[in-house]
């Protein structure tokens, strides 16, 4: 009986070591090769970058800029792996008003009925999920990127469209990204939340475009 035992031990030990688990959507390496493919990280360029934003109302929309502080993508054989932005929120400006009621915006979108920008003054979104979009057409978007965005100390998940692409060291990435902001408890003027506002209502979603541009810290170093 032991001898027995002893010997269905070792068949299992064997199988055990034979076994080698593949992560979904990553290459299968061949037998016997141990290597493994280096992750390349791309520093955001913050001056070449930019973040835009569209809020709507019933009677008309305003838009403006955030600068990102920081922010990284992780590349892995020319597919994106991951990523984590910072964006500055006492940077935000307003670009369709002028003088009094240009100030008076951006003191707005700073103060608690907003962004609470002394109490948070970042927003992060980082990657948790990656969908290529196969065989995609070029100028379209060619991944569906799912990730965490933290505003206001509050994280919610988000998902969207990007056209992402690595040349010579640079890493391009174009994505519309869509929030309804009272998922992140700004709900001032919100027409789900207040009754009677007439044209005074604000819309919920709130757009943000991004046009980022990173260099692989390796070529930036030189």
């Amino acid at each position: 009986m032991k001898k027995m035992l002893l010997s269905v031990l070792v068949a299992a030990a064997v199988g055990v070591s034979a076994f080698q688990m593949v992560t979904p959507g990553t290459p299968e390496k061949a037998a016997g090769t141990t290597a493994a493919v280096a992750m390349q990280t791309f520093k955001v360029n913050t001056e070449e970058s930019k973040i835009s934003w569209i809020g709507r109302k019933v009677t008309g929309e305003h838009n403006g800029n955030i600068k990102l502080a920081n922010g990284t993508m992780l590349f892995e054989r020319g597919a994106l792996r991951g990523g984590t932005f910072i964006m500055d929120m006492s940077t935000i400006t307003c670009n369709d008003l002028e003088g009094g009621s240009n100030k008076r915006l951006v003191d707005h979108l700073k103060s608690d009925d907003f962004f609470s920008v002394e109490k948070n003054p970042s927003a992060r979104f980082a990657i948790t999920n990656l969908a290529p979009r196969q065989n995609a057409k070029a100028g379209t978007a060619n991944y569906i990127v799912t990730g965490d965005l933290t505003i206001k100390g509050i994280t919610n998940q988000v998902s969207f469209p990007a056209t992402v692409h690595v040349k010579k060291g640079v890493a391009t990435a174009k994505a519309t990204l869509k929030f309804d902001r009272t998922k992140w408890d700004i709900k001032f003027r919100s027409g789900n939340f207040f009754e009677n506002l007439g044209d005074k209502a604000i819309m919920d979603d709130v757009e943000l475009n991004l046009e980022l541009v990173a260099r692989e810290e390796a070529v930036a170093k030189k």
